[in-house]
């Protein structure tokens, strides 16, 4: 199966081309610190790159597959709206990944037996993070975004204060006999200190696992079921929108609220 995946649930924008004999291509774009991501100008324009480089057209596509978050909401919605309009287009399946699954799951591959923390950062002093104790098949067949069987979903955004409490309870009740968790992410990096008090190793600050890869999302989209009869892909946010939190705020007028 020919599949077209990516990511656009950080600030990085990542995409990958999994070819019909399993020879994945793959272009990322991380925009310098203090940059705007470059999601809606740059995200088509790689995929093509990629088609072109391996000679594929787009109407060869069998498969779009995406990340849903939790994430970014601006860089959810343009990944999601893209591969909506892609599928629809092209009249092919569309499969929606879990980013945070998509993150473990390189991690899990080069540390195998390890228990593995996704933690991508939600901006305001927040994580978003899922829990894989070793053993868990996260490339396991004809999965969706819903949880796995032994995968520890912790719900919301995780206040960075809480973390090292949360992952402590994690901690208990998956890490291997001996050894402790390993995190990866760029929340991981943000909050590498609450989780190093939680008994949780951090993968080295300019390691490739805390980034998320769109290889894994091009796999695990492949093996997942595709959205259709009643089942859509909709972002994972886990949290009001910062433009929802905006309207329910009162209105201030000279600086006092009426």
């Amino acid at each position: 199966m020919i599949v077209l995946g990516f990511d656009t649930a950080t600030q990085a924008t990542a995409v990958a081309l999994r070819l019909a004999d399993g020879e994945t291509l793959r272009a990322r774009d991380d925009p310098p610190a203090g940059e705007h991501p470059g999601h809606a100008t740059r995200l088509l324009a790689m995929a093509g790159e990629l088609l072109a480089q391996a000679g594929v057209r787009w109407a060869e596509l069998q498969r779009i597959a995406v990340g849903v978050g939790p994430g970014r909401f601006t860089g959810l919605r343009v990944g999601i709206a893209t591969a909506r309009g892609l599928a629809q287009s092209l009249d092919v399946e569309l499969a929606g990944v879990s980013s945070l699954r998509a993150l473990a799951l390189a991690g899990a591959r080069q540390e195998p037996g390890r228990a593995i923390l996704a933690v991508i950062d939600g901006r305001r002093q927040e994580a978003f993070v899922a829990a894989y104790p070793a053993g868990v098949d996260l490339a396991g067949e004809r999965q969706g975004d819903g949880p796995l069987d032994g995968e520890i979903e912790l719900d919301g955004a995780l206040r960075g204060e809480r973390l090292r409490d949360v992952v402590a309870e994690v901690q208990r009740r998956g890490a291997p006999r001996g050894e402790r968790w390993l995190a990866v992410g760029d929340g991981a990096l943000c909050f590498a200190s609450q989780l190093a008090r939680g008994g949780v190793e951090v993968a080295a600050q300019h390691s490739p696992l805390h980034a998320i890869d769109a290889a894994a999302i091009c796999e695990l989209g492949a093996r997942a079921a595709p959205a259709g009869a009643g089942r859509q892909v909709l972002p994972d946010y886990r949290r009001t929108p910062d433009a929802a939190l905006a309207r329910e705020r009162p209105l201030t007028v000279g600086g006092a609220a009426p």
